[in-house]
């Protein structure tokens, strides 16, 4: 019975030797997304800038405290300065936009669907490309005049130049293989569209859409200081003419959760549209 119980664990032992040996698998993905991982700067931040005012390191006059700028912020929601304000630039914001969008779509897919479309649009958005957007204001000012049309009409430009340029290289980056393969097939132009070209699209689209959001209100807080009579960008600029830097920074925080708000919906929505697609992000 020893001997017998000798020699399988001699048989046990050789074939473990002759097994190859499985190695442990190193996790090198990010891991699962931490919740509000996206507050954690921000919040971070106004702890940082609440402490060194708390120990008297910086000075009020130029960077006043967290809860100064919070009272400040409460006395012009009071007073009614700040909703209207606010609600002015949300329109234009919006307004410019919605052209740049639509503006950025149609001509993606005109120049990214056709030769034809390629060669009379892709290289005028490239030259337009070139031109800083902002350095087209006094000549805007001298076509569309000094009020609300040539703002809205820069943003659209700073907006639109981005979503179209990384929906073309989107649909510039489709797969040779699935137009053939929708040839084969036999679809119609429409399912072809519905079926490849959009799904193939939409990554580049979401990028150029984050980049036009963001646009939009950078390119908002510089034109709302030109001959405007409300807005945020107004606000802060008579505050400039009376050295309150309290109420500048109500408008730069409110800019700030504009574009974080902004920023974050459409992250959302390109989580939940691009969900099948097994990336680091999910």
């Amino acid at each position: 019975m020893t001997a017998v119980s000798t020699t399988a664990a001699v048989n046990s032992v050789a074939a473990s030797e002759e097994l190859p040996q499985v190695r442990r698998r190193r996790r090198l993905s990010p891991g699962k997304r931490l919740p509000a991982s996206r507050l954690v700067g921000p919040v971070l931040f106004l702890a940082l800038w609440a402490a060194a005012s708390a120990a008297g390191q910086l000075d009020p006059a130029a960077i006043p405290a967290p809860w100064t700028v919070v009272k400040t912020a409460g006395h012009l929601w009071t007073d009614g300065t700040l909703p209207t304000d606010v609600l002015t630039s949300l329109q234009r914001a919006a307004t410019g936009f919605a052209i740049g969008l639509t503006a950025g779509v149609v001509l993606a897919l005109a120049s990214g669907l056709s030769r034809v479309g390629e060669a009379l649009i892709d290289g005028t958005v490239q030259l337009n490309r070139s031109i800083p957007p902002l350095g087209l204001i006094p000549l805007f000012i001298l076509w569309l005049g000094i009020g609300e049309t040539f703002k809205i009409a820069i943003i659209a430009i700073v907006v639109y130049i981005p979503i179209y340029l990384n929906t073309h290289a989107a649909l510039s980056g489709i797969d040779h293989r699935y137009v053939e393969l929708a040839e084969v097939q036999g679809l119609s132009r429409f399912a072809f569209v519905r079926q490849i070209v959009i799904p193939g699209a939409l990554p580049g689209f979401f990028v150029g859409l984050r980049l036009g959001v963001t646009g939009s209100w950078l390119g908002l807080i510089v034109l709302e200081q030109i001959n405007a009579t409300s807005g945020l960008g107004y606000m802060m600029f008579q505050a400039q003419n009376y050295g309150q830097s309290d109420v500048i920074l109500v408008g730069l925080v409110v800019y700030g959760i504009f574009g974080l708000t902004s920023d974050s919906a459409v992250r959302l929505i390109e989580r939940r549209v691009l969900s099948w697609r097994r990336t680091l992000s999910n």
